[in-house]
């Protein structure tokens, strides 16, 4: 027997915040009401659901949508990227998730994941769009992609997003705006 209830969990400015970083307004909560029992959810698109258990005041920072469910002690709060370029070129704008333990946390991540552990000044550049989620100790930036012939013929925009370490990165292999347009393709169009 499980049990359902709904509420803005934390208040209206919370849940305003949650509302902001691309998630529901609303929190809903299950409880098991007997020894045993069983919920289960699944993604919105295909991919791949991971399970992080944090610890008190660990964190991580995602992409708008990427949380799915977590235990009662995980915190979802809104992360503002600090810097202009980031925010107006790296593909989800200014605002992010923020994610703080302690408690189990279960994310949603389109496509296949790539998990990566950069080392100290270790730096990655990749399309912002296919960034999931990283460890508050990477620094975020934004590129503009150099050379004419690659902005123009490699179909990968206008700018790369610069992940410099220490620590992890998990990447994904189709955003879902990426997704959407191989999709639109196959649909056939008025006429």
């Amino acid at each position: 027997d499980i049990e359902m209830s709904t509420s803005t969990r934390g208040g209206l400015l919370k849940g305003l915040g949650r509302k902001l970083a691309g998630e529901s307004l609303f929190m809903t909560t299950y409880v098991c009401k007997s020894a045993t029992g069983m919920i289960t959810f699944t993604p919105e698109a295909p991919g791949r659901i991971l399970a992080f258990d944090l610890e008190a005041g660990q964190s991580l920072i995602c992409q708008k949508d990427a949380f799915m469910a977590a235990q009662e002690g995980v915190s979802l709060e809104m992360h503002f990227r600090k810097r202009l370029g980031a925010g107006l070129f790296g593909g989800e704008g200014f605002i992010l998730q923020k994610i703080t333990g302690p408690g189990l946390v279960f994310m949603e991540i389109a496509g296949d994941v790539r998990e990566y552990d950069l080392a100290e000044g270790e730096v990655m550049r990749v399309d912002p769009g296919h960034i999931a989620l990283y460890e508050p100790t990477v620094d975020y930036d934004i590129a503009a992609v150099k050379g004419l012939k690659n902005v123009l013929f490699a179909g990968e925009g206008l700018f790369l997003a610069t992940l410099k370490g220490p620590g992890k990165v998990w990447l994904q292999s189709m955003p879902l705006n990426n997704l959407a347009a191989a999709i639109r393709r196959y649909i056939p169009s008025k006429g």
